[in-house]
């Protein structure tokens, strides 16, 4: 077994390795970039060494900078973790070539994988299912078009190193087909270093199930079950789970057989896994075959008891697989929720800055874990991937996983930056993922006009004005309790409220116990709230007529906000006077700034597509910004002339930057 190994990675996943080399005696060393000199794999690594600037060309995808820092420290293995070079032969093989072990496959395994035109065609001589396509590199977008044509509408344009719904998009059009193709062309260039795009026939309604397979260098190859990945949005994964609610045992048996034929194929030594499209009928087909550890493999190891990073290390020292295919197990169910820094309400634009606030659920073993790499007072950097934590519960089945998965998202609490928690947990809820009858287009049907927290389902709006009420009386009963105040002038809190929530007034009638609880009565319902909640908690904790509940609330100046369940609102707490003054008040419009281009996220101007003077239709690009490694189109609210270009190419924008002005 090795004595110390380098995690080539960041961010949580780097984190992980660390957890369990540290647990099997071995010693880590962490490679971080300037940006990253004071993240949470660094302190938590036995060794760090810095291997150049933040931008991720400029040091983590330097092999020789890796490679130094493995003869520096004696690092015996590599682990690369998942992206940057994770997946690069060039870098497996230097590394066999320095006589340092790479903790994955083989390098010939990842160059036959890797390259996703070549590996359709092994999946075919391997007897895999593979989908209808054009699988060699297209030298042009008009040619593009010509091949979408020719397989039919909609097809699926891909960049064949590409990865993590990068370079990927989905047209329906001969325009679609075109600016597609050179938008995969353009990302998989700056972000793989290879801009070779292909296309295959869409399936419509698909699924995307993926088996996790896991070999040895003594030829054993096993599959450990499937993993459900449609929940997607822009093609990047939102919620993983095992097993697959669609699956049956034999479908299961077939593409589990088809992925180890496929791994048998190439030689494959390691964890990796084959993703499959599956339509309605269940029939699947080959996508491609990730030659590293997926960001979804949690749920693998509770259902399957096994730990991935473990059996990596064991397989890159020698060792032979400790168990067949008929000790794999398939335990319980296990959910998995992706928790990235961007900001649902604003069309999931990136969010970066510091953590303010940082408070993951308690991590209960064999129920909830938190898998993340950052931590309170600590920065969100531009440069890298929107993934700030992982949240994955295990449960008996899936609607007890699901249960504990609202809880656990509703307990997590991040201020300083925006997250997509509010719109995980309203998938949570959303009748049809409960159901478990959706495919991959289920949120762009569900939320194709966007995610408004506001307007949310919730079964029971009476608690939410309750626990508003619980809160601004512990504020109104401390202001009551003031020492000093002049007589005939004291405060007493009136028993008689007013709650106003979305445009809707509960008059509650308040009754204040002596353990510090508050009976709620709304017409002829009444609800005891008991909590020890204090002003500066966010996380409100506590019983509603014995039953637990758990939300955030915030006070912002004369209101509170409250989430729970993915539902976020604004409640005003008044007395019944003030609530009917409030009616009287004339609403003040809000300014018209569609003639404004402003940037909505941090980020790089990456261009300008308009010149001053120019005539432009609503719809039309004006700009392209990136950030968190990927570009983001900037269009035209209205039709217009462009007045002004107030930025350069080149720039670094902030939040609400001025790029464009129109007449």
């Amino acid at each position: 077994m090795f004595k110390k190994i380098l995690i080539a990675n960041r961010g949580e996943i780097a984190c992980r390795v660390i957890r369990t080399a540290r647990r099997m005696g071995i010693a880590t060393v962490a490679v971080y970039s300037e940006a990253d000199a004071g993240a949470l794999h660094v302190e938590l690594a036995d060794e760090a060494v810095c291997i150049g600037p933040a931008p991720s060309r400029q040091s983590y995808l330097v092999m020789d900078n890796i490679l130094d820092a493995c003869r520096k420290t004696g690092a015996e293995a590599v682990h690369p973790g998942y992206g940057f070079l994770s997946e690069n032969e060039e870098f497996a093989r230097r590394l066999e070539e320095a006589g340092i072990v790479f903790i994955g496959p083989k390098h010939a395994a990842i160059a036959a994988m890797g390259d996703k035109i070549a590996s359709k065609r092994l999946a075919a001589e391997a007897g895999v299912n593979t989908i209808p396509g054009w699988n060699d590199a297209i030298e042009s977008p008009e040619r593009a078009v010509e091949i979408a044509r020719g397989i039919g509408y909609p097809v699926m344009i891909k960049a064949s190193a590409g990865g993590g719904g990068k370079g990927l998009r989905v047209a329906h059009d001969d325009d679609e087909a075109r600016e597609g193709f050179l938008s995969c062309r353009s990302e998989a260039a700056n972000a793989f270093g290879d801009d070779r795009v292909f296309i295959e026939k869409f399936v419509v309604e698909p699924r995307h199930i993926e088996i996790q397979v896991l070999g040895d260098a003594y030829g054993n190859v096993v599959y450990l079950n499937e993993r459900e990945c449609s929940i997607q949005r822009r093609h990047q994964k939102v919620i993983e789970e095992a097993p697959s609610p669609f699956l049956d045992a034999a479908t299961r048996r077939a593409m589990g057989e088809q992925a180890v034929a496929l791994a048998r194929a190439v030689g494959y030594q390691s964890a990796g896994t084959v993703e499959f499209v599956v339509g309605a009928d269940k029939s699947f087909y080959f996508l491609e075959m990730n030659t590293r550890l997926q960001v979804e493999h949690p749920v693998t190891e509770f259902v399957t008891g096994l730990d991935l990073v473990e059996q990596m290390i064991r397989v890159a020292a020698g060792e032979k697989l400790a168990f067949t295919q008929d000790d794999v197990r398939l335990d319980g169910w296990a959910i998995e929720c992706r928790i990235n820094a961007e900001d649902p309400l604003r069309g999931f634009l990136p969010s970066t800055g510091r953590l303010v606030r940082f408070r993951p659920p308690a991590e209960v073993p064999g129920a909830v874990r938190v898998d993340t790499g950052v931590y309170e007072g600590g920065e969100i950097p531009m440069h890298y991937d929107s993934m700030i934590a992982k949240l994955i519960v295990h449960g008996r089945d899936r609607a007890e996983a699901i249960a504990r998965m609202r809880d656990a998202l509703n307990a997590f609490v991040i201020r300083g930056i925006s997250s997509n928690i509010p719109f995980q947990a309203a998938l949570l809820q959303h009748p049809r993922f409960c159901s478990g009858h959706f495919n991959t287009g289920f949120i762009a049907e569900e939320y194709g006009g966007g995610f408004d927290a506001s307007s949310v389902p919730h079964d029971d709006p009476l608690l939410l004005a309750a626990v508003a009420m619980f809160a601004h009386w512990r504020r109104a009963s401390r202001d009551a309790s003031i020492s000093g105040q002049m007589d005939g002038t004291a405060y007493a809190p009136p028993r008689e409220w007013s709650v106003v929530i979305g445009g809707h007034e509960h008059r509650l009638a308040v009754e204040p116990g002596d353990d510090g609880s508050l009976t709620v009565r709304e017409g002829g319902r009444r609800l005891l709230v008991e909590s020890g909640w204090g002003f500066n908690d966010v996380l409100f904790t506590g019983r509603i007529d014995g039953a637990e509940v758990c939300m955030q609330i915030e006070r912002r100046g004369l209101r509170y906000l409250i989430t729970h369940y993915g539902l976020q609102v604004e409640a005003m707490v008044m007395s019944a006077r003030a609530a009917a003054m409030l009616a009287r008040m004339p609403a003040k419009p809000a300014p018209d700034l569609s003639g404004l281009v402003r940037s909505p996220m941090p980020g790089l101007l990456r261009e300008i597509a308009v010149t001053e003077g120019q005539e432009v239709k609503s719809g039309e690009k004006v700009a392209v910004i990136e950030a968190m490694k990927m570009e983001n189109v900037l269009r035209a609210e209205r039709d217009g002339r462009v007045r002004r270009i107030h930025a350069q190419v080149g720039a670094s924008l902030a939040v609400d930057d001025l790029i464009i002005e129109f007449d």
